[in-house]
């Protein structure tokens, strides 16, 4: 007989058979375990989609460029260059700035140039180079006058480093003399007069962060409007003609000068190269201006620039022997620059423009359609704190403990920037103009142990003072961690808009932090181990910056120290160094939230009678009695009790 339905139930009390064990069910979003919207960050990325589509469109091919008069007659004399550089490399090796070899230089060159019926101009100013010291310094100023007073400006430093600088830079130098000889007025020698004044500088400071370049910058030519300025600097190596483009600003030289001088170098020579970096090194010049050639304080100023020059990006420190000059390589800058003045000559146009851009080849990419992508990778990070912080806000985390951290960490950070401008002041480390630092001097290589001890002495005081109110005095709850990292997080986010004011190429160095730690909360239930790399990911951006400066310029492990020296000698803007200390008071915050070691700011209730600068010197005085008397030190609750 069949069972019946309610014969298959089982009776009620009776025993139901075990269950299965439940699979582990997934965190809810907005819960302590997950607190980022990573939804919200993910839906914020397809926003990139539209200024990538608006870059794509925008990049275009270089603008046409000028063409020179098919009148133009070749006078560049090679062998004329070639003594001369090989005379001024012998006569006067050592061409430092401030010496007697300097100084007769000079005149060699003056002499030269009045040769070809010039009446020369001597600009003598004082300035202090870092690592050389305070020295006199010369430009010598030699115009062919045209029919406008708009001037076309080569120039090239005759000063070297002391060692025998023939190609660098003597080779620039005796290109110049050669370029002035053909437009010059020497007698029984007729010679047509220019549109435009061609103006003529040999500069001093050249191998010390062109500081004589600089000065003529700062000058205008007495206001007078610029339509180019072409820098000639070791024009006689063996490695393939460059035009090198950066800047001491975020800025670029005239699509249509650097369009011309790659016309007038490759019908010169095949071998022709566009600057060597590549477009994610252009990308780091705009976002850190730097460059060693004497172009790049005309283009800071709004002016067309270019250097020409067989070098890299670090410039031949040490001079080449006379049979190491190329004297093809010579010949060629030498066509190329006549070429180029030529046809800027020609031109009607005088533009002025020093609009930013990203070369590609044969394409460029502008700098706007740059600074949109950048802004727009910052978005998704920017809404997922946002909404971090309203989540917190909704929870009813008490966000101020927190943020006072903060507080004090940066705190920490300004007393340590404050010390290290103060030894900066008084010149204990290597100071100078605020240019770029010579590779090749002891400013740039050699770390000064003395201020450099000192600064880590008064960070250590500072740091004694500060930890007080941040070492752990009891269990952290995942609340006060959250809080924690939402308040670093903000942090964060303030820096990015100041970076955005200042220099929004600079956003290279933030995005990287922005987007890692921003899943340092996500991460709290996983191993130690992925949470550090989590956090060092963030330090993506600044180690770039050094990696680059140690190879590009073969600085090696003296990269962190050369970048500390141009904060020396304020090359690199102070509301920068104020952006950074309070990078690092974040990154220090986040530190200690993923190794375990954070804790919020104590309450009021909760601190000790004595400051944390008062407890730190009673800290230090109960150190100097036990090395005196021998006696146990007080313990950490007599000396929180007093």
């Amino acid at each position: 007989m069949a069972l019946s339905a309610t014969a298959e139930r089982p009776r009620l009390g009776s025993m139901a058979p075990p269950r299965a064990p439940r699979a582990r069910r997934r965190t809810r979003p907005g819960s302590l375990e997950r607190p980022v919207n990573a939804r919200s960050y993910r839906g914020t990325w397809l926003l990139a989609g539209i200024p990538l589509l608006i870059a794509a469109f925008s990049i275009h091919p270089w603008p046409e460029a000028l063409t020179a008069p098919s009148a133009l007659l070749p006078a560049f004399d090679e062998a004329a260059a070639v003594r001369n550089a090989d005379a001024l490399a012998q006569q006067f090796p050592d061409r430092r700035p401030g010496t007697t070899g300097a100084s007769q230089a000079t005149e060699f060159v003056a002499a030269e140039l009045e040769r070809y019926g010039y009446k020369v101009a001597r600009d003598r100013f004082e300035t202090t180079l870092a690592g050389l010291g305070t020295r006199t310094l010369v430009n010598l100023t030699a115009e062919a006058p045209g029919r406008t007073r708009d001037a076309i400006l080569v120039l090239a430093h005759r000063d070297d480093l002391g060692i025998d600088g023939l190609n660098d830079n003597a080779s620039g130098t005796a290109t110049l003399l050669e370029l002035a000889r053909a437009f010059g007025t020497q007698p029984g020698v007729q010679t047509a007069t220019p549109n435009h004044t061609i103006v003529f500088v040999s500069t001093d400071g050249g191998a010390y962060g062109a500081a004589g370049a600089a000065r003529v910058a700062r000058q205008e030519l007495g206001h007078r409007q610029v339509v180019a300025a072409i820098s000639l600097d070791a024009n006689g190596g063996e490695g393939p003609v460059r035009v090198v483009l950066a800047s001491d600003s975020p800025s670029s030289p005239d699509a249509t000068l650097v369009s011309t001088a790659r016309r007038a170098v490759d019908d010169t020579d095949d071998t022709f190269s566009l600057d060597q970096a590549s477009p994610a090194h252009q990308l780091l010049d705009l976002a850190f201006p730097y460059s060693l050639y004497e172009q790049a304080p005309f283009t800071a100023r709004g002016m067309p620039a270019i250097a020409l020059t067989t070098a890299g990006d670090r410039p031949p420190g040490t001079g080449a022997g006379a049979d190491d000059l190329s004297k093809s390589r010579l010949n060629v800058v030498g066509h190329a620059t006549e070429s180029l003045v030529a046809a800027l000559d020609a031109s009607a146009s005088s533009s002025t423009a020093t609009r930013t851009y990203i070369a590609f080849g044969d394409r460029i990419l502008g700098g706007w359609a740059v600074q949109l992508l950048l802004l727009t990778a910052l978005l998704p990070a920017l809404v997922a704190i946002v909404d971090l912080f309203a989540r917190c806000r909704r929870r009813g985390l008490d966000l101020a403990p927190a943020f006072r951290a903060l507080r004090a960490r940066t705190g920490f950070w300004l007393w340590t920037l404050a010390v290290f401008e103060l030894l900066a002041v008084l010149h204990l480390f290597p100071y100078g103009a605020p240019r770029p630092v010579a590779l090749e001097t002891t400013a740039a290589t050699e770390w000064p142990l003395l201020p450099l001890t000192l600064l880590g002495i008064a960070s250590a005081a500072g740091w004694l003072a500060a930890r007080e109110r941040l070492i752990p005095r009891g269990p952290v709850t995942r609340d006060d961690e959250l809080a924690g990292e939402t308040a670093a997080l903000l942090g964060l986010v303030l820096l990015t808009v100041v970076v955005v004011t200042l220099n929004r190429y600079a956003l290279l160095f933030v995005l990287p932090s922005l987007h890692a730690w921003i899943w340092l909360p996500q991460l709290r239930s996983r191993p130690r181990w992925l949470r550090g790399l989590v956090f060092l990911a963030g330090f993506a951006g600044p180690l770039w910056l050094v990696h680059a400066f140690a190879t590009r310029l073969a600085l090696g492990l003296d990269a962190p120290w050369y970048l500390m020296e141009l904060a020396v000698v304020h090359y690199v803007s102070f509301p920068l160094l104020i952006v950074f200390a309070g990078w690092l008071a974040v990154a220090a915050q986040l530190a200690t939230l993923t190794a375990g070691r954070y804790a919020p700011y104590p309450r009021a209730g909760e601190r000790p009678r004595r400051g944390p600068v008062r407890m730190s010197a009673a800290r230090l005085a109960d150190a100097g009695r036990v090395l005196g008397s021998g006696t146990a030190p007080r313990t950490r609750k007599q000396a929180v009790g007093e």
